[in-house]
């Protein structure tokens, strides 16, 4: 199995926008749910947005109506865009893929910081 990468973080101003990536290429792809979570610092991993198998997809209260979550099954990619940023959302970006057998795949993280 194969690691997932993100990419797409960096510094922008608060109102901005940023879209990350992440490759998440392994054997069940098609059949993954993937996600996307972040960690700022002193705080626990809290889940930010996810998206099934079937593309039904779910977000935390606190990036609804601003984040969305989207994939590429040619690519093996997945996406989140982040519009209308705020300093909140300051955090690393965690991708993750969850294989149809219930296996975990994380990726390093990419930073995301907001300026206000």
């Amino acid at each position: 199995q194969v690691q997932p990468v993100e990419s797409g973080g960096g510094l922008v101003q608060a109102g901005g926008s940023l879209r990350l990536s992440c490759l998440a290429s392994g054997s069940g792809f098609l059949l993954s749910r993937l996600g996307w979570y972040r960690q700022a610092p002193g705080k626990q991993r809290d889940l930010v947005a996810e998206i099934t198998s079937g593309g039904s997809t779910n977000y935390a209260d606190s990036v609804k109506g601003r984040f969305t979550i989207s994939k590429d099954n040619a690519k093996s990619t997945v996406y989140l865009q982040m519009n209308s940023l705020k300093p909140e959302d300051t955090a690393v970006y965690f991708c993750n893929r969850r294989s149809p057998w219930g296996s975990d795949y994380w990726g390093k993280g990419t930073l995301v910081t907001v300026s206000s």
